[in-house]
């Protein structure tokens, strides 16, 4: 979930390395650090906090102007986020910053103590450096070490390596987690995302799993583990898939809710046409969702619950079976699998590792599978059978937003594709269903956001408060489960989802006066019944917050946010445009930093 840029060229890097780093803080910002070779060896650089703080720090420290270094923000895994543990961490020759944990560092960290190495942070990184070293002193051949030291280690990394005697020189090692090498007119790069890359930098190259690389001013050489040379792969480098720009917004969030008409829009003109969906561009085996018995869906987090949503969907379009999972438990559960199932897993970034191990689980059972993912070249695109890519274009905001937004209206689109594959949906509604995903939708979209103001306003009494509950019943509840989920996760407020009918089984408990109640009503035939519970929660002192439409029933609530009149399928996306309005409001009202909440962080590569 760190950070990772390296750097080797004709020009002085100090400046290129800050500018990944900022580009790259949304996988951390514990600490940063840098490590800068010339020939007169390593210049170190740390500080603890946001990648500012290294800058402050660089200002009044005289770096040398070396054209070869590497740099790393963090998200802490092991010891404390201060200076010791930052990276890049330096034993003898070697330097090395680190995305991933080392499972067996334990083990490493006893082999090396018994070599005579002494160790100053209390992290798994610095042990894998020593490992490094050691293999350095014995072989003298930088791919050698490497490759011994692979050997050794156990877990989920990426390495960006600098030899002290090896001036110009950098090398990479892909072992689970992602990086990709960037190469331009006399200099070449490392980094964990694209969007780390100058704008002179022209194509890249994702490495393999078991990859190690050598990188130089004037290309590279790509090895796997045995260090036989593997040819590589490039790829064009756009502006889109680097664009890190606020583009005149306040923060990143803010700018993403905003580009969901034009995300969804995008997206959904990629797989309609004629005006039905085709997902034939995607890949996807056709005769295997025909004979579909059962599907499994497995993702994290935000992805989750757009996987709980096409759950609803696909059980309400083919009346088969659908297992919604977390994927953080899917592999452990030992999953049942019918001869004819499938499985769907969702990641915005597609190197999601919980969801890429149940990947791997389904794919050794035989299992087809399909990935719904927002980055081409990515793990569990590469890994999946079928690719059905979210044209939702970079979202840098910790908090995703229209990558949601985008994958419940195409997962709405895939649930309409299964029903008319399978005889379930006749034509006429089909195209009627999609002429309301691509045109109705956005138009919505854009009236909810125009209604910004009135959300905010909304904010004023939430944000004052400490808990929160989101109540829902069917389809709603799972947008319930994402409102809460982005509220906690920026303004800190303790909030909770529940299925309406589940409050009184309990947790009406906690109701009391003045706490906030967030109802969401779309479903005209739960409409009474959530109205019910609202009347429950009122009469016990709740102040109750409803997004319905305007015609529903209001009674018992005290704020009301009356959505657009829309297809009724689409009011749940339009709902979680407001919660996510909401949150973003109440965040800024609290004083938190919206972009950068505390403790995460945007790609969860780790387990």
């Amino acid at each position: 979930m760190c950070g990772i840029i390296g750097y080797t060229g004709k020009s002085p890097c100090k400046n290129i390395l800050l500018s990944g780093l900022y580009a790259l803080e949304y996988r951390g910002y514990d600490s940063a650090g840098m490590a800068l070779l010339d020939n007169k060896g390593f210049t170190i650089i740390k500080s603890r906090g946001e990648v500012s703080r290294l800058e402050e720090k660089m200002r009044a420290f005289h770096a040398p102007e070396s054209s070869c270094g590497i740099a790393h923000t963090r998200w802490a895994t092991h010891g404390e986020p201060g200076e010791r543990n930052a990276h890049p961490h330096v034993v003898g020759k070697t330097a090395l910053v680190h995305n991933g944990i080392i499972e067996n560092f334990k083990e490493i960290h006893e082999l090396l103590l018994s070599k005579g190495y002494v160790f100053a942070s209390e992290t798994d990184t610095e042990a894998a450096a020593a490992l490094i070293d050691l293999y350095y002193s014995e072989t003298g051949e930088p791919l050698s070490a490497l490759s011994l030291a692979c050997e050794k280690l156990c877990g989920s990394f990426a390495f960006a390596v600098m030899f002290e005697d090896r001036e110009g020189e950098l090398y990479g090692v892909r072992v689970g987690s992602p990086l990709l090498i960037g190469a331009g007119d006399g200099e070449s790069l490392l980094a964990s995302d694209t969007a780390a890359f100058p704008a002179n930098i022209d194509r890249y190259i994702a490495m393999e799993d078991g990859g190690i690389s050598r990188i130089f001013r004037d290309g590279f050489q790509l090895f796997d583990m045995s260090l036989s040379e593997i040819k590589a792969n490039e790829q064009p480098l756009t502006q889109i898939s680097r664009n890190t720009h606020k583009d005149g917004y306040e923060h990143f969030m803010r700018k993403e809710i905003h580009e969901e008409a034009a995300a969804v829009l995008k997206t959904l003109a990629a797989y309609i046409k004629n005006g039905l969906p085709d997902f034939s561009a995607s890949g996807v085996d056709t005769s295997i969702l025909k004979r579909l018995s059962s599907l499994h869906i497995a993702a994290c987090g935000t992805a989750m619950h757009a996987g709980l949503f096409a759950k609803f969907l696909i059980e309400k379009f083919l009346r088969i079976p659908v297992f919604a999972e977390v994927a953080s438990e899917f592999r452990y559960k030992e999953p049942i699998f019918e001869e004819n199932t499938a499985l769907l897993v969702i990641s915005q970034s597609g190197e999601t590792a919980d969801t890429l191990a149940a990947l791997r689980l389904a794919k050794e059972r035989g299992i087809y599978s399909i990935a719904v993912v927002n980055v081409p070249s990515s793990s569990i695109a590469r890994e999946a059978d079928a690719v059905i890519y979210t044209h939702a274009g970079r979202e840098v905001s910790v908090a995703s937003t229209k990558a949601y937004t985008v994958q419940t209206a195409l997962l709405s689109l895939f649930a309409l594709h299964l029903g008319l594959l399978r005889g379930n949906i006749c034509e006429s509604e089909a195209q009627k269903f999609c002429f309301s995903l691509s045109r109705e939708l956005p138009e919505k979209i854009d009236e909810v956001i125009a209604r910004e103001d009135e959300v905010r306003a909304l904010c004023l009494s939430l944000s004052q408060k400490e808990s929160a509950f989101f109540i829902g019943r069917g389809v709603d509840a799972h947008i319930c489960a994402e409102g809460a989920l982005k509220l906690k996760e920026v303004s800190y407020i303790n909030a909770q989802a529940y299925p309406a009918g589940e409050l009184k089984h309990g947790t009406i408990s906690l109701i009391c006066k003045g706490l906030p109640v967030i109802a969401v009503s779309t479903q005209l035939s739960t409409a009474e019944k959530t109205a019910a519970n609202i009347r429950e929660v009122a009469a016990r002192g709740a102040d109750v917050y409803l997004v319905a439409p305007a015609d529903f029933p209001q009674d018992g609530a005290k704020y009301i946010f009356s959505l657009p009149k829309a297809t009724e399928p689409l009011l749940p996306i339009l709902a979680a445009t407001v919660t996510q309005l909401l949150a973003y409001h109440a965040a800024l009202l609290r004083g938190c930093n919206v972009d950068k909440p505390r403790n995460l962080a945007k790609s969860v590569t780790v387990e």
